[in-house]
């Protein structure tokens, strides 16, 4: 990977292929969970795919609280500008998918469409009070320095108990390990920059762009609550659904969620 100081900070990037530009932002925990997507066809072949390490993951500098999510998103659009890239479409996953509806909202034009891969606004779902009491015995893990614990704690919570099978057979050797190192950027930084994150009905209402949500069939509530959400908030949001999936759907299916994402993009051309 190329890197570049965006923003004061190095970030760890790579372009791959030609055709309309496709940007990847990678969620929590896992800095290359994006990793099987870029095998496929569907997608490699057919987009000029930029995938990046955000901050605090892998080669990228590291992130220090605070560091909120526009912060997140005006790294993303600092690395298009380096590039040279006016406008994209952008696929984020889980608190990269975050990052991708704040994007949105602070530059609409650079963004030709979104794709949406289980984001969570927790302050709007039913789930999301007891979101952190779900995670206390995973904080409290991390905070005993048990950062492998707690690693195998939040993946089997959110994709499931076979995560590792997942992880070992799909990603870059040394995928897991990599993110006991990463682990600090989650809980020290990320966490606490989505608790403080706020996205409501009016803030949807500004984003026009075409919208797809990406759903796995057997993920958990509070990302099939707030892809409900969305449903409701963007009607002219697109549902694509992959089936017999969890939160690690790009992962556990990736041919299916490439091939869904590209007759997405296919629809909106630049």
């Amino acid at each position: 990977m190329e890197r570049v100081t965006l923003n004061g900070a190095a970030i760890e990037y790579a372009v791959r292929g030609t055709g309309d530009p496709l940007v990847l932002i990678h969620g929590a925990i896992l800095a290359d969970a994006f990793f099987p997507l870029l095998q496929e066809p569907a997608i490699g072949s057919h987009y000029r795919v930029i995938s990046y390490h955000r901050r605090g993951f892998a080669g990228s500098g590291r992130a220090h609280p605070p560091f909120l999510i526009a912060q997140q998103a005006a790294d993303c659009r600092a690395l298009l500008h380096h590039l040279g890239i006016p406008r994209a479409h952008i696929a984020g996953h889980s608190y990269g998918a975050i990052t991708a509806l704040q994007f949105a909202l602070d530059a609409p034009d650079a963004i030709q469409s979104l794709a949406l891969l289980e984001p969570v606004v927790l302050e709007a779902i039913p789930s999301g009070p007891s979101f952190g009491e779900g995670l206390a015995p995973i904080i409290a893990m991390y905070e005993r320095g048990d950062n492998a614990g707690a690693l195998d704690g939040f993946l089997t919570a959110v994709v499931g108990a076979a995560y590792r099978q997942v992880i070992d057979h799909v990603l870059p050797p040394g995928a897991l390990e990599l993110a006991v190192t990463d682990l600090d950027t989650f809980f020290q930084v990320e966490l606490p920059a989505l608790q403080a994150w706020h996205f409501t009905r009016a803030d949807a209402q500004r984003i026009r762009h075409p919208v797809v949500s990406v759903l796995g069939s057997d993920t958990a509530p509070i990302f099939r609550e707030t892809h409900d959400l969305l449903q409701q908030w963007l009607p002219h949001t697109e549902e694509l659904v992959i089936p017999q999936v969890t939160h690690g759907l790009q992962m556990m299916n990736p041919r299916a969620v490439a091939e869904g994402l590209a007759r997405f993009f296919a629809k909106h051309p630049l």
